[in-house]
């Protein structure tokens, strides 16, 4: 009795069998699962993070030019008025001459 009798090995050989079909069936509906949630975030229209992070750095950078383009725009706005006191008084200390082209008074 050392031989197995043909129907253990039959047995097995159905097990097996339906082992690798079962293996199969998984594999395929993981693919089909995951092919769906794909559709899924594309109809979302969600993004990667590697994208998303990309544009918060743009953003930063943006944020960061933006903050010293004030800072110059502010500096200059107050050169601007400093030179402008400076002008008015220049023009209030001296007296206004007449234009060449006017006309003497008392001539005609």
């Amino acid at each position: 009795m050392s031989d197995r009798p043909r129907f253990f090995d039959d047995l097995a050989g159905v097990a097996g069998g339906a082992f690798s079909a079962l293996t199969g069936l998984r594999e395929e509906a993981e693919a089909l699962v995951r092919s769906r949630l794909d559709e899924t975030i594309r109809a979302l229209d969600l993004v990667r993070r590697a994208e998303l992070d990309a544009v918060q750095e743009m953003a930063a950078n943006a944020r960061a030019g933006q903050e010293a383009a004030e800072s110059l725009v502010t500096a200059l706005e107050a050169r601007v008025a400093a030179l402008e006191q400076r002008c008015s008084a220049l023009e209030s200390k001296t007296p206004r001459a007449e234009p060449p082209d006017a006309p003497l008074q008392g001539t005609a």
